[in-house]
């Protein structure tokens, strides 16, 4: 099978070059494009469980981790116990945590906007049914079920 043909090629080609221009864009705000994702996944006002960032972004908790305490040390989150359960943190945004969340914010609808002028709704309705019937595959082990 020719790579330009391959479904997997496709999807790795096109998220390097997207994850590229963010990279681009969010160095320009001195931060990377994994601390903008981060930061636009912590819930803006109550903040978010520590234990639901990773898999809401399908991150290790590994490497969230590392993340996390990169941004604590810059100032953009801090932790905070849950008054309900001890056990458990929230992750919140400082001040300046909230305007590089805003800078993400703006550039995740710049990109959006900028496919969704060139690419009818139709096709783009399209590709989300594509990929998320990929998605379903890998979810349910369907796609090497013989191994």
């Amino acid at each position: 099978m020719e790579k330009a043909k391959s479904i997997d090629h496709v999807l790795r080609a096109t998220w390097q070059a997207i994850a590229k221009i963010y990279n681009e864009q969010a160095s320009k705000h001195d931060i990377t494009m994994a601390v903008a994702m981060v930061l636009l996944n912590i819930e803006y006002e109550n903040g978010t469980p520590s234990t639901s960032l990773g898999p809401s972004m399908g991150m290790e908790a590994t490497s969230l981790s590392r993340i996390l305490k990169n941004m604590e040390e810059r100032g953009f989150i801090y932790r905070e116990r849950n008054p309900d359960d001890g056990r458990s943190v929230y992750i919140k945004l400082t001040k300046l945590g909230i305007e590089k969340r805003e800078v993400s914010k703006s550039s995740v609808n710049q990109f959006n906007k900028a496919i969704r002028e060139i690419i009818s709704e139709e096709k783009i309705n399209h590709f989300f049914e594509v990929t998320e019937t990929v998605n379903r595959l890998i979810n349910q082990k369907a796609i090497f079920k013989n191994e």
